[in-house]
């Protein structure tokens, strides 16, 4: 018997995501029901070879609901997760919503994926931000090795993580750029074609950004509360893909080629590590892959045990919608969940 399954925020970026890698993957789902807001019902979403209609959220009964991918924004997550898991099914939110309360599970499966058994207490399971999520698939297996002290990144963030919108406005306005049209910011506070721009999410009191954050305290939950960490996020005009300049302080010694050799090993991992031009993954070449890549292993001479390394992963597949679909195959995988009993 198969799992009924439903995507909320099945008309956004993750969400159309979320359903094109439950067909990729042959997820066993008997039916898979696509949600939205009452505005963006009657809306045809693809799955696979076959087109869904879109429901309203508000109307739908999730009582025959086995799991839940959430991806609708941290407002929605709020009000509907509870509910949706009092009607019995497991929810896997993909917002900011729950990621930090002590009885949500943060999972990422190559990375703590013991920890999913946490979700009996809500029912719910938080996906971590996209920026967090690539970072700790590559810290994971070097820690496991060397302890990490303390970690230096600066991330340089697709325009897709901030949504449809974002894709648009990075599209017209390059399209501005060489038309010699005036170029009018809306969706982010400055010019984004052509620019980069080192603010993601809202300011916070000493002057990091909630992204920032983010992946100080993500980091901390999936991985060590031990390790130390610090980051600039930077907004960039690609479409698809996070890439991260990655600097790590150990405890323990540990050379480059045997972080290669262990990375090259780790699940979901990808090493492309060549010391000529050419020899690195940029964004371009991991968009619609799975895997997070990893390049420029090198060592990091300003500190004892240091380590630097390129990190670029597809911020849809596994910065969010992968990495949603990986949690529900990890209960399904364990025996957590078994499905509903249809009606005949």
């Amino acid at each position: 018997m198969g799992f009924n399954v439903a995507v909320v925020g099945a008309t956004g970026n993750v969400g159309r995501e979320m359903l094109d890698i439950l067909a990729e993957r042959s997820f066993p789902a008997d039916e898979v029901i696509a949600l939205a807001s009452r505005r963006s019902q009657g809306t045809e979403v693809s799955f696979g070879d076959r087109t869904l209609k879109v429901k309203a959220l508000e109307h739908f009964d999730f009582s025959g609901v086995d799991i839940c991918l959430m991806s609708a924004g941290s407002a929605v997550s709020k009000e509907w997760s509870p509910k949706i898991a009092a009607a019995g099914a497991v929810v896997i939110d993909n917002s900011s919503c729950w990621r930090y309360d002590a009885d949500v599970p943060l999972i990422v499966p190559e990375v703590n994926a013991d920890a999913v058994t946490g979700f009996r207490k809500r029912g719910i399971i938080a996906n971590p931000n996209c920026s967090t999520v690539q970072l700790v698939v590559a810290l994971k297996p070097l820690h496991d090795r060397a302890r990490i002290k303390r970690v230096v990144v600066a991330t340089y963030q697709s325009v897709s993580g901030a949504g449809k919108e974002a894709m648009d406005e990075l599209f017209s306005q390059t399209k501005a750029v060489f038309q010699i049209d005036e170029v009018e910011p809306k969706k982010f506070p400055k010019r984004i074609a052509f620019n980069l721009i080192p603010h993601i999410d809202v300011f916070m009191e000493d002057g990091t950004t909630k992204e920032e954050w983010k992946m100080v305290v993500e980091t901390k939950k999936i991985l060590d509360p031990k390790i130390k960490l610090t980051a600039t996020c930077v907004r960039v005009p690609v479409f698809i893909s996070h890439s991260e300049a990655v600097n790590v302080e150990f405890e323990n010694e540990i050379a480059p080629d045997e972080a290669r050799d262990i990375l090259r090993n780790a699940p979901g991992c990808l090493v492309i590590d060549s010391h000529e031009p050419g020899g690195y993954v940029t964004p371009y070449e991991a968009a619609g892959e799975d895997a997070t890549y990893i390049s420029r292993i090198r060592e990091d001479a300003t500190v004892e045990n240091g380590l630097s390394m390129w990190v670029v992963s597809d911020n849809l597949r596994k910065g969010a919608a992968l990495n949603a679909i990986q949690i529900a195959e990890c209960l399904i995988n364990r025996k957590l969940i078994t499905a509903k009993q249809k009606a005949a």
